[in-house]
């Protein structure tokens, strides 16, 4: 199942699909959501010479809209044919400008996100990159970080670099998607040790939001703060 604010998305993908004219220039739409909870939308150009697919043009749209990192991005073709995951090029801007994405691609049950560097494993990096980063959390921390009162997550299998940071707040419910100017301060690895009874209540807690999660998972602390307004 896609959570509210991946729907919201695709949605938007859908509807923009479902009114191309069946032009052979026009037949993706994209939909892309910022930091702030907007979404945008834009459609390829196919022409002879070249033309932009319909990821690259609504991180164009996006961008003229202001916005900063984007959080997701979600494709679907004319004529029914629905979602469909980004092609190597747009792969690869995806994770040069927008590394921290996540991507809705088709899966057997339907629908499904990943995040873009899944897409792309072992992958070349722009080296003069520069994107805004972003970390991820689920609405309920809201209050406690912007207080100051949590300053710390744990993840597993999900990068996260030192520097400069918006801390995204998912969407839930009818709380819209919202964030904070912080700073990743550290990041520091260990292992779980099943042995030790602190690391299998910190199991327990962790497969609520990894439930494959092993309980001798490798994961990454991360220190952080809230940068004042």
């Amino acid at each position: 199942m896609l959570y509210p604010d991946e729907q919201r998305v695709l949605d938007a993908a859908r509807a923009q699909a479902a009114v191309l004219t069946g032009r052979p220039e026009h037949t993706v739409a994209a939909a892309a959501l910022d930091t702030t909870g907007r979404v945008h939308t834009g459609v390829n150009v196919h022409h002879f010479t070249g033309g932009p697919c319909a990821e690259l043009v609504v991180l164009g749209a996006a961008a003229a809209a202001g916005a900063g990192p984007l959080m997701l991005v979600a494709a679907v073709g004319d004529g029914g044919r629905d979602v469909l995951p980004p092609c190597g090029r747009c792969r690869q801007v995806l994770l040069d400008l927008h590394p921290d994405a996540h991507v809705v691609v088709p899966g057997d049950a339907g629908p499904r996100t990943v995040p873009v560097r899944a897409l792309l494993p072992d992958s070349y990096r722009q080296p003069d990159a520069a994107p805004e980063r972003l970390v991820r959390f689920s609405a309920a921390y809201y209050d406690d970080v912007a207080a100051g009162r949590k300053t710390t997550t744990v993840r597993h299998d999900d990068p996260v670099v030192t520097g400069p940071a918006w801390l995204v707040f998912e969407e839930d419910g009818d709380v819209p998607v919202r964030r904070l100017p912080g700073v990743v301060e550290s990041v520091e690895p260990r292992l779980l040790d099943p042995a030790v009874p602190t690391d299998a209540a910190l199991h327990r807690s962790l497969r609520r939001h990894y439930p494959a999660l092993p309980p001798d998972a490798a994961l990454d602390v991360v220190t952080f703060r809230v940068v004042p307004g």
